[in-house]
């Protein structure tokens, strides 16, 4: 298994579209140059391939996790292949799946996402609103799965949430930033939820009503537990913002499961220099400093064009149906 990687100054090229490689060595050369062609999206990360164990990210929330290696070092041979190593530290792993059986038609495009077991039943058949909550104590009872999306405003969060149902204002899209103010749950399948929470950042409302959102956002992550992960929503089309890191640490720091959603990957706005992927690049580079045995999983998306759509239900899909077991 061959991994399509360039080194250059210390850093790993990785392209996103095709991380590794089934073919054998003799044909690396005709593979690694045809992968390359397929996408213009290349994302750099820091050489941190010493990290030989790792935890298998679990996406229910505060169930134990389990090392892989450790109990097995003293017998096993020290040495391990630097595949193995960068798909330990870099890619999301989930459970069900080795890291040694990882391989490039295992990865979903446009992501770090191993494609495991437990993925499928990913389309989505119907949705309904259901309520909205000013208070926690307000949400849903049942018992059923859930996923929240958090993002500055503006990021593009209600856009995303009509693109992966397939329908035209499910989730209220406005031009004003801030427009979701509550805690609005909406049933899918009548199964799980997709949770809508209030956007941080420059919501035109009272410092005051901003200040309560924060409290009770923070307490909704703390304390729901049918919480599956939080899909964390960063705009690719701007350079990295102090808030959106902030927001990561926080929850990076609480334990609370999460995914980078990278929207408006589309776009590149003018003015400000860079391509969508570069963006991505810097904004990975540095959350490293807070994930260096372990990357959190990310994917690229695009409202307009489509991108990332049906991965990113895969990927929910298979942490639902784990959460459910």
């Amino acid at each position: 298994m061959m991994l399509l990687l360039l080194r250059n100054r210390g850093l790993l090229s990785l392209q996103v579209t095709s991380l590794l490689s089934s073919s054998s060595s003799s044909s690396s050369s005709s593979s690694s140059s045809s992968s390359q062609a397929s996408s213009p999206f290349f994302l750099c990360f820091k050489n941190t391939l010493s990290h030989s164990t790792r935890q298998n990210p679990s996406p229910k929330p505060r169930k134990p996790q389990t090392q892989h290696h450790v109990a097995a070092s003293k017998t096993e041979s020290p040495a391990i292949s630097e595949t193995t190593r960068f798909v330990q530290t870099f890619l999301f792993v989930p459970p069900g799946i080795d890291p040694e059986e990882v391989t490039d038609d295992k990865v979903l495009p446009g992501s770090n996402i191993v494609l495991g077991p437990y993925a499928g039943n990913a389309q989505i058949k119907e949705v309904e609103f259901v309520k909205s909550s000013g208070r926690l104590k307000d949400c849903p009872k049942d018992d059923r799965p859930e996923f929240a999306l958090l993002g500055r405003s503006n990021v593009g969060k209600s856009s995303l949430i009509n693109s992966l149902v397939r329908k035209k204002e499910v989730a209220l899209t406005s031009k004003r930033p801030g427009k979701t103010q509550l805690i609005n749950h909406f049933l899918v399948n009548k199964s799980w939820y997709f949770v809508d929470l209030p956007g941080y950042g420059f919501a035109k409302a009272p410092d005051s009503a901003r200040m309560d959102w924060s409290a009770f956002t923070k307490g909704y992550f703390l304390n729901r537990k049918t919480l599956v992960a939080v899909l964390l929503l960063i705009d690719a089309s701007v350079p990295p913002q102090k808030i959106d890191l902030d927001c990561a640490n926080w929850l990076g720091r609480n334990n609370i499961p999460m995914t980078f959603v990278f929207t408006k990957c589309d776009k590149m706005k003018a003015g400000k220099g860079k391509r969508p992927d570069e963006n991505i690049k810097n904004f990975q580079a540095m959350m490293e400093k807070n994930y260096v045995k372990q990357h959190p999983p990310w994917i690229m998306t695009s409202s307009v064009t489509g991108l990332g759509r049906d991965e990113l239900l895969l990927h929910m899909s298979q942490l639902r149906n784990y959460w459910d077991n």
